[in-house]
């Protein structure tokens, strides 16, 4: 038979999971962009120290919001039983519980930058759902705890009414979980919105142009297996950003605003930015949470506006020498005035691979700027540049001690082979990419066992902002070995032996793979 403090903990199990799906569903219905379990896991990471952040993302990569999600999950579902407990061990203590973490959750709500007054609704719902139920139940459980102490023959119609209102609220908490996310799934107008946008034809187009039917240009592709492919498919793009719930934008409600150091403040929405003449271009992004071989790096051909013609039209003042991209979710992004100006062609993407920019990518208008990390840059879901200076303005990640300017460093992967993998003897091919954004790559050179270094064949550049291909033809014995590799860029700079951790502005060394030759 299970025990009454059993019972009294699937008591706060229910309590606080229907509270929360019903909190969920409040905002789905009310504020989708903003809901409580969000905002309070948003609110998390921007205090975290970004010692912690870096660890998840070198453990978790591109999983790290699921992870942290999860973990989210887990604490809920630690913290939910105990209420109950509590409350059956004294009236209000597990409602002052649920009540301390209900305004938890509405100043979480209230710091995000997309909230409103109505997005309180759903913390306030969240935590009014949830003491409510936990009091009828425990109460429920109570009157059949006494009876069954005093007459325990009689006791059956105080424990059928406490498990019916339990089973009750199971019943209730899986169906208003199906609710919410049927209204959430109703969010996918936006991802509707995004299949019905025809994007323009480029006045320019990427240079030089792929051939008929396919993103590859001819000769840029050296055709081995394994090599990362030249262009990164949509849904294969690395993602890393601090939105723990990607933003829901309408592009017919979207604008941009340039502000700040400029002669005239500058409003441009989404249909007016499709009519200005776009330009295509084939960028490589990376991460600079990046580590040596590490695979948070990108290359895509983008379409957009070049933001130095919309800086040109609000008038930049000469003591500018910066420019702070703001994403609707509150991330900003301090970026060199010289990168959004200079002829490298720094766009408002709109397009990514011939299509509208996925949701996750930034949908519907984001940042893309050669030659820098993203994390100075490549601002999602921008709505506002407001130019600053870097004396008077601080961004998300240089405040958190990350480096100000994040040029990208010179450097190269090997894709083959993999680290462990067992190859027969013979001519092994060794090849990968290297990168070395708005300088371009000069050369790639490989050695084995620590020998002379060796230099690989290069595929034909698409242009400095992207990564190319390379190969070298090694004949190699049986046994173990240990190749490494090493770029060198357009202007002469070689790519570090040394090594250095991400933090602050980016990893350097030489990527090493040991395998065996069978």
């Amino acid at each position: 038979m299970i025990r009454r403090r059993t019972w009294a903990l699937a008591c706060g199990v229910l309590a606080v999971a229907l509270g929360v799906i019903s909190g969920e569903l409040a905002a789905a219905a009310l504020s989708p962009s903003v809901t409580p379990v969000s905002a309070v896991g948003s609110s998390v990471i921007d205090v975290l120290p970004p010692g912690v952040k870096d660890w998840a993302i070198a453990s978790f990569g591109t999983a790290d919001k699921t992870v942290f999600l999860i973990t989210i999950a887990v604490l809920i579902t630690l913290v939910a039983p105990a209420t109950g407990f509590l409350e059956y061990r004294r009236r209000f203590a597990g409602r002052a519980v649920i009540a301390g973490f209900g305004v938890l959750g509405a100043v979480a709500v209230a710091s995000r930058p997309q909230s409103s007054l109505v997005s309180l609704v759903a913390p306030v719902v969240a935590a009014v759902v949830a003491i409510l139920v936990l009091n009828a139940l425990v109460r429920a459980l109570r009157t059949w705890s006494r009876e069954a102490d005093q007459r325990r023959a009689e006791a059956a119609p105080a424990r059928r009414r406490f498990l019916q209102g339990a089973g009750g609220a199971a019943i209730v908490a899986a169906a208003t979980g199906v609710a919410a996310t049927g209204v959430r799934s109703s969010q996918s107008a936006v991802a509707q919105q995004r299949s019905t946008i025809e994007l323009p034809t480029p006045t320019v187009t990427a240079a030089p142009p792929p051939p008929e039917g396919s993103f590859i240009p001819e000769g840029a592709d050296l055709g081995v297996p394994g090599i990362s492919d030249l262009v990164t498919a949509n849904d294969d793009f690395y993602r890393i950003d601090t939105a723990l719930v990607v933003p829901v934008i309408d592009a017919s409600t979207w604008s941009l605003r340039v502000t700040g150091l400029v002669d005239r403040e500058v409003e441009i929405t989404f249909d007016e930015l499709l009519a200005l003449p776009l330009v295509e271009r084939y960028v490589t992004l990376a991460c600079v949470s990046n580590t040596v071989g590490g695979d948070l790096t990108g290359n895509a051909r983008w379409l957009g506006l070049p933001v130095r013609l919309l800086l040109a039209r609000a008038g930049v003042r000469p003591e500018a020498d910066m420019v702070l991209s703001r994403s609707v979710d509150g991330f900003t992004a301090g970026t060199p005035l010289e990168a959004l100006t200079d002829e490298r062609d720094s766009l408002l993407a709109v397009g990514m691979n011939g299509e509208p920019l996925p949701v996750e990518h930034g949908f519907p208008v984001r940042l893309v700027v050669p030659g820098l990390y993203g994390f100075v840059s490549a601002t999602k879901w921008v709505s506002e540049l407001r130019v600053t200076r870097f004396a008077d303005d601080k961004a998300y990640w240089s405040t958190r001690g990350w480096s100000e300017r994040g040029p990208v460093k010179t450097s190269s992967r090997i894709d083959v082979p993999r680290t462990n993998a067992s190859v027969p003897a013979g001519d092994v091919v060794v090849g990968g990419v290297a990168w070395a954004q708005h300088r371009g790559v000069e050369a790639v050179e490989v050695r084995v066992d620590g020998g002379a270094w060796q230099r690989a064949e290069l595929a034909r550049p698409i242009s400095a902002d992207t990564w190319c291909q390379y190969r070298a033809t090694l004949p190699l014995g049986s046994g173990t070995h240990t190749v490494q590799s090493r770029a060198t860029d357009a202007e002469g700079g070689l790519q570090s032996d040394a090594f250095v951790d991400p933090a602050p502005d980016g990893a350097e060394g030489l990527h090493t793979v040991t395998f065996t030759v069978t």
